[in-house]
């Protein structure tokens, strides 16, 4: 009879620690899936806001050289509608970056790489515009260097 309780109780409590370590290796299971997910998520949107906001640079690229060293009315009408609509791509973007990013700093950067884009049409010279260019293009490296830490 004491055999048969002692096993009996063995056996239970087996039971319970194989449900509880099970358990543990569920929940881990699920934390790296989560972990994951949000990497790839990361990954998306900050790859999608770099493009966007390289493209914004090259249209208000375009539309500065339109405005300044090829004027015609209708082309440079047509130029910045395109650089209205990349931009609305681009804050697009930003707006994923801002709901993804847990980071203050590289929210921050991404802020700064499209606004710095964004000025880039009111370049007073060529100069003052390739100034901007570069200043812009520096703003998306930064924020490219701060955000890639947290999706390898």
């Amino acid at each position: 009879m004491d055999a048969a309780l002692i096993a009996v109780l063995g056996t239970l409590l087996g039971a319970a620690v194989t449900h509880w370590f099970q358990g543990r290796a569920a929940d881990r299971g699920a934390a790296l899936a989560r972990s994951e997910q949000l990497r790839q998520e990361r990954i998306a949107a900050y790859s999608a806001f770099a493009g966007a906001v390289v493209d914004y640079r090259q249209h208000q690229n375009d539309r500065w050289f339109r405005a300044h060293l090829e004027p015609g009315p209708a082309e440079a009408e047509r130029s910045r509608y395109a650089s209205y609509q990349q931009r609305t791509a681009a804050r697009q973007a930003l707006f994923r970056v801002q709901l993804i990013c847990d980071d203050p700093r590289t929210r921050a950067l991404a802020d700064d790489a499209f606004a710095s884009t964004h000025c880039l049409h009111e370049a007073t010279d060529d100069d003052d515009r390739t100034r901007r260019s570069e200043v812009a293009k520096a703003a998306l490296a930064r924020f490219v260097e701060a955000a890639a830490p947290s999706v390898r």
